[in-house]
């Protein structure tokens, strides 16, 4: 699966999410101290309380309006002691109004470019062709150097455990028990990794130092067993939604490359 930036993750939580249909101003919701809140304000928010499973009632009106008036008392009281000149709230205010103009073009997007269920199986496919046919469970043992790599190997070929040399592992979320990987499909490992982890017998450990970015490793395959991925769909959700996400990184990279920027 490619990697999506975490701004196109955050920015299509929002897109997907159905946007309030805003009203005309027409008539003032409310009015305090003559400062009249729109009915537009009022649809905005109660939409969103309804988004959240609110259900639609009297009582549910009646804290909205509570709700907005409270919330109009505290602007104006914070515009008297000129917080709305302060150049930090103003910078924060701008973000507010461009993500709320951002979410607004997202939903917009990802509304005009429905995706199918023939790419969400064709995503579905591709995937379940990279992880395989077998998962492996697997320890190894991390360390800087190739001859610290050696050492290690040499040292099981005297019969010394695995488990107990894995406390030697620079690799902090397995260093603690044993060098225990637990099962994972090769296209879990970084190349080098994946090719060594491929070669072994259950039981067998690497003879010589398996190099990546990360060091030099000694490898031991504990078990294989068969990969039954979940069925297409159960995993259609988060196909949808990384879907999405690429929908909206596209746009963004799109945009920023006819973008001018000084």
């Amino acid at each position: 699966m490619r990697n999506i930036s975490r701004l196109a993750a955050l920015l299509v939580a929002g897109a997907i999410v159905s946007l309030p249909a805003l009203a005309d101003k027409g008539k003032a919701f409310a009015t305090v101290n003559g400062q009249a809140i729109s009915n537009s304000v009022y649809e905005a928010f109660s939409s969103e309380q309804k988004a959240q499973g609110a259900p639609d009632s009297p009582e549910l009106q009646a804290a909205i309006r509570e709700e907005l008036i409270r919330r109009e008392i505290l602007a104006q009281e914070a515009k008297k002691k000129g917080f709305d000149k302060n150049p930090n709230i103003q910078g924060q205010i701008e973000l507010a109004r461009q993500a709320v103009l951002i979410r607004a073009l997202l939903s917009e997007h990802v509304r005009a470019n429905p995706i199918s269920d023939a790419q969400l199986r064709a995503e579905y496919d591709a995937i379940k062709a990279s992880l395989g046919n077998t998962e492996y469970k697997a320890r190894h043992v991390l360390v800087e150097s190739e001859e610290q790599a050696k050492a290690i190997i040499d040292k099981l070929a005297k019969g010394e455990k695995f488990a107990d040399l894995a406390k030697q592992s620079k690799d902090p979320g397995s260093r603690d028990n044993g060098g225990d990987l637990g099962w994972s499909s090769p296209s879990a490992y970084v190349k080098p990794f994946a090719d060594a982890l491929g070669q072994l017998k259950k039981g067998d450990y690497t003879k010589a130092p398996v190099k990546t970015d990360f060091g030099y490793h000694v490898i031991q395959l504990e078990d294989t067993r068969a990969l039954t991925p979940p069925p297409f769909d159960q995993l259609k959700p988060q196909l949808q939604q990384r879907a999405s996400q690429q929908q909206v990184e596209k746009l963004v990279k799109e945009l920023r490359a006819k973008a001018k920027v000084n």
